[in-house]
């Protein structure tokens, strides 16, 4: 299914050739040239996936970042020329869904953008429910997750890591089974990209809330969500 796909690169060549990659899918393709385009354009167009280069005028990559995503749960996947692990973690801190350093592949790029867009929709499409575990509340129709009646925003792979553990509270999931089910086809994720996704995750849900331990880490195990909703 054609999707509406926003690209936020300054290099022209390069915002070209990932256009004609992904026009090749049947993608409607829009490019901007710098990060206060990308949010204006965003906003206006609301993209069902964002190409965000993390080197742009006026406005990085990492801050476009962060502003949208606290807006929307729109799928962000980064491009980067730096390939340092804080670079990285920083990315997915903001609350970017996957990232890729330069030099890249475009097959593999296009590779990437189809899969977010298939988690995005199976997320958007899945059977209204609410998965709840004391005071914490996922709704896999919405996307959304609330912690005593309060909205919590997470990344897409944030909420596909807690709708995962949150299927069967109490239950440990090994980080590779983790990796199998939200990654996918990414081969190549190490387990601590799952630690830094966890990291994060809890960051947001106990924000405000001393002591809360939604996710617990079973140590040489991997992660299960408490079963009462937030162990102590």
């Amino acid at each position: 299914m054609p999707a509406r796909i926003l690209v936020a690169e300054d290099d022209v060549k390069q915002a070209q050739l990932i256009r004609i990659y992904l026009a090749r899918e049947g993608n409607d393709v829009q490019v901007v040239a710098d990060g206060r385009s990308a949010i204006e354009r965003a906003r206006s167009t609301r993209p069902d996936l964002i190409v965000l280069d993390v080197m742009m005028p006026n406005v990085d990559g990492l801050d476009v970042c962060r502003i949208l995503r606290a807006e929307s749960q729109v799928p962000i996947l980064l491009l980067t020329a730096r390939s340092t692990e804080e670079d990285m973690l920083l990315g997915l801190d903001l609350g970017a869904d996957d990232y890729m350093t330069k030099p890249y592949s475009p097959r593999e790029l296009t590779a990437r953008v189809r899969a977010l867009l298939r988690r995005s929709r199976a997320a958007e499409g899945a059977r209204a429910d609410v998965l709840t575990a004391g005071d914490l509340e996922i709704d896999t129709a919405r996307f959304e997750v609330r912690v005593a009646g309060d909205h919590v925003p997470l990344t897409g792979k944030e909420f596909a890591i807690l709708a995962l553990l949150a299927q069967e509270p109490g239950r440990v999931f090994t980080r590779a089974q983790i990796i199998d089910r939200v990654f996918g086809f990414d081969q190549n994720v190490l387990e601590r990209t799952v630690d830094a996704h966890v990291m994060h995750m809890r960051r947001k849900l106990e924000k405000g809330r001393p002591g809360a331990r939604y996710v617990e880490t079973v140590y040489g195990r991997g992660y299960r969500l408490a079963a009462d909703g937030a162990g102590r």
